[in-house]
C-alpha cells in the first residue's frame, strides 16, 4: 500500500466555535479529516495506536466538560451523490461532514421525501446514525439504507446495514460495542421520489397544519412546519449557546407510570408497548421547577425545559453540574432517572 501524505495536525486549538454550547475548551491537538485517505494515512503512521481520538462532527450534541487532552478528529468529508434511482425511491450517499439540515433542505427542494420531519436538527450527517436522530414521529432508521465506517484498529473501510447498526431510541451500536473504535465516513439514505408518505401524526405538527388550514400537506409543508415549530421552541446557538435537547425522554414501566398518575393526573405520556410508557423529560423538568431557572452563567431555557443554555462564559463543568442538579431533582420528586442525550466529553 502506498504511503499517503498526513493531514495537518494543529496544536492547542480553541473549540469554542466548534460546539454549539459555546464552551471555551481547548484541544491539545486537532486534525481536520476531508477524505477517507486522510484516515488511512493516519492509520499508516500508527496515529490510532498511540491514542484513540475523539471524533467531532458539528459539535451540536457535545458538552466539553474541560480541556481535551486526547486528539480530536474534525470530520469534514463532503459530498452528496445519487447512487441509484428507482421508480419510487432514490438512494443518496452523503459525506459524514455535510450539515444535516442543509441536506434536508436540499432533499425537500428536489422533491425527495423522508427527511422533512427531521428538519433543523443540528449537527452533521455522520453523527445522525450514531444518535439515530428523531423528531415529529420519524427516526433516521426509517429512511436509512447503509453507512460506511473506517475501522481505527484495522484501517479498513466497512459497510453497515440497518441491522448491523442496531438502532434504538436515540441509540445505536456506535454508542456501545463500537464506541471509540470506528468513524462514520458516509451515510446512504433511501428517500421517496413520489407517492410521499406524509407523517403529520405528532400533535404539535398536526395543530400547526390545522392552524394554517393546510389539509393535504406536501413534504414542503411538513418541512416548513417543523422549522417553524423548532424555531419557536429552541434558541439559536449563535445567540444563546445550547445543545438542543439535553436529556432523553425516559421510557418507564407501566407500573411506574400508574404510580405517577395517581399523584400527577395530568402527566403527558406516549404508550410504547403494553409494558412501557414514554414520559416527556421536559414536563418532568418543568414540574421540578427548573424551566427558565438560571444559576450563574447556566440556565434552563424559558421556552423549553429540555434545553440547557449558556448565558455567557459558562464552563463545561458548570453546565455539567447544572445538568446533575436537574437529574437529582427529577429523581427525588418522581423516582425517574433522566439520561443525557448530550455526549459529555472529558
Amino acid at each position: 500500500m502506498n504511503k499517503k501524505s498526513l493531514p495537518e495536525i494543529r496544536q492547542n486549538v480553541s473549540l469554542h466555535s466548534m460546539n454549539t454550547l459555546g464552551v471555551h475548551a481547548v484541544a491539545s491537538s486537532l486534525v481536520t479529516i476531508r477524505s477517507t485517505d486522510d484516515l488511512i494515512s493516519l492509520h499508516q503512521s500508527e496515529f490510532f495506536e498511540r491514542d484513540l481520538p475523539f471524533v467531532l462532527g458539528g459539535g451540536s450534541n457535545i458538552l466539553f466538560k474541560n480541556d481535551i487532552t486526547k486528539p480530536i478528529l474534525k470530520m469534514s468529508i463532503s459530498g452528496v451523490d445519487i447512487v441509484e434511482i428507482k421508480d419510487r425511491e432514490i438512494f443518496i450517499k452523503i459525506g459524514a461532514g455535510e450539515n444535516w439540515h442543509d441536506f434536508v433542505s436540499w432533499a425537500v427542494l428536489h422533491g425527495y421525501g423522508g427527511t422533512e420531519n427531521l428538519a433543523l436538527i443540528p449537527g452533521t450527517v455522520g453523527a445522525a446514525p450514531i444518535q439515530n436522530i428523531g423528531a415529529y414521529g420519524v427516526e433516521l432508521k426509517d429512511i436509512f439504507e447503509s453507512l460506511e465506517i473506517f475501522d481505527m484498529q484495522t484501517g479498513s473501510i466497512k459497510t453497515f446495514t440497518e441491522k448491523d447498526c442496531r438502532f434504538g431510541y436515540r441509540d445505536s451500536i456506535f454508542k456501545h460495542e463500537l464506541k471509540g473504535k470506528i468513524i462514520v465516513t458516509s451515510v446512504t439514505l433511501r428517500l421517496r421520489r413520489k407517492d410521499h408518505q406524509i407523517n403529520d401524526s405528532y400533535t404539535s405538527l398536526r395543530n400547526y397544519l390545522i392552524e394554517k388550514n393546510i389539509k393535504n400537506p406536501t413534504i414542503s409543508d411538513i418541512y416548513h412546519a417543523v422549522v417553524s415549530i423548532r424555531k419557536s421552541k429552541l434558541p439559536d446557538p449563535a445567540s444563546l449557546g445550547n445543545a438542543g435537547s439535553f436529556f432523553k425522554n425516559p421510557i418507564v414501566e407501566k407500573s411506574v407510570f400508574e404510580r405517577m398518575k395517581n399523584e400527577f393526573q395530568e402527566v403527558p405520556h406516549f404508550v410504547v408497548d403494553k409494558n412501557s410508557v414514554k414520559i416527556p423529560a421536559g414536563w418532568l423538568i418543568e414540574k421540578a421547577g427548573w424551566k427558565g431557572r438560571r444559576v450563574g452563567n447556566v440556565g434552563t431555557y424559558e421556552n423549553q425545559a429540555l434545553v440547557i443554555v449558556n448565558h455567557g462564559n459558562a464552563t463545561g463543568d458548570e453546565i455539567f453540574r447544572h445538568a446533575k442538579s436537574i437529574q437529582n431533582s427529577v429523581k427525588e420528586i418522581f423516582g425517574i432517572n433522566l439520561m443525557p442525550e448530550v455526549n459529555v466529553v472529558e
